[in-house]
């Protein structure tokens, strides 16, 4: 007789990392609850749990019994500090509490590089908040903080490669910044649900940085170029300071109100020069590898946004 798989609960599972984490999960044996604001299809091995991180009786239902919660759910782009504030402190915070009432001891966290200089933009600081109230929680956790996200279904980078497609590529003037493909990072998140009890000690408490393993992270000039061969170009880069940023954030405001891309908030964050990983918060070998070397995953995303007629 079949064993019952055990259960993960995920948040985020409808947007770009939630959906890879849905996928990995499933081919890593577990069942999955996952929240949602709006009606799923029906998939085997999925119960879809209709509700945000602001309805306490739909997170109750959503992590009872689970085996661990992998928190993927967040804000990445607000009108301002109250909705990152709301999204991803207050509703970290809610599912935290639900979680310690329910008994659901391990927790996956995904924050971001952003939450090492919390004074740079409201993203930032409010995803060093939510750090901050889990790790003085008596859960079992696990923070990751990844560096920029790439792959299919993804809305945000995609911006560059339709301006590769044109062949000029606006990018931060200074600076480098680490990158790992959706699927890489999907992996390591459920490869840190220690169902057994054997990664206990090893992740616990830890707090990690992945990526895919390019020492010292790309330069802004090699990515548009990475991006730019993935789609069969070789761009113009143009590279923008701190102050040209800001005044692109401004017209970008003006033209799409709130459809816009290029906040105040994160050109503040682009400009920074740094967003390369540590090596000291680096995942243990013996855990989780980088599969995709990047631009084979850049050109493969490429493709797929052909296909999907995204670009």
């Amino acid at each position: 007789m079949n064993r019952p798989r055990p259960v993960i609960a995920l948040t985020g599972a409808t947007g770009f990392v939630g959906q890879a984490v849905l996928d990995a999960a499933l081919g890593a044996g577990y069942a999955v609850r996952a929240l949602t604001r709006r009606q799923q299809p029906a998939r085997a091995n999925v119960e879809w749990i209709g509700g945000d991180l602001a309805n306490v009786a739909s997170l109750a239902e959503l992590v009872k019994g689970a085996e661990a919660t992998i928190h993927v759910a967040g804000v990445i782009n607000a009108p301002d500090a109250a909705g990152f504030e709301a999204g991803n402190v207050t509703g970290t915070l809610n599912l935290i509490e639900t979680a310690i009432l329910k008994g659901v001891h391990r927790f996956v966290h995904v924050s971001s590089l952003s939450a090492r200089e919390p004074d740079l933009s409201a993203y930032g600081a409010s995803k060093a908040r939510a750090e901050k109230l889990l790790m003085s929680s008596p859960l079992d956790w696990t923070i990751v903080r990844p560096p920029a996200i790439y792959g299919p279904h993804d809305k945000e980078m995609l911006e560059l490669f339709r301006a590769a497609r044109w062949g000029i590529m606006p990018m931060p003037r200074n600076g480098r910044a680490s990158v790992i493909h959706v699927e890489d990072l999907a992996r390591l998140l459920v490869a840190l649900v220690p169902g057994d009890g054997r990664l206990i000690g090893s992740v616990s408490g830890r707090i990690f940085e992945p990526d895919d393993g390019k020492p010292q992270g790309w330069d802004h000039f090699e990515t548009a170029l990475a991006i730019g061969w993935a789609m069969g170009k070789r761009p113009r880069v143009i590279g923008l300071s701190a102050a040209m940023l800001a005044r692109v954030a401004r017209l970008d405001n003006f033209l799409r109100r709130e459809r816009a891309k290029m906040t105040l908030d994160r050109a503040a964050y682009f400009s920074h020069p740094d967003w390369v990983v540590s090596p000291e918060a680096a995942v243990p070998n013996t855990l989780w590898k980088p599969r995709i070397e990047t631009r084979e995953g850049l050109k493969a995303t490429a493709q797929w946004y052909r296909e999907h007629k995204w670009l």
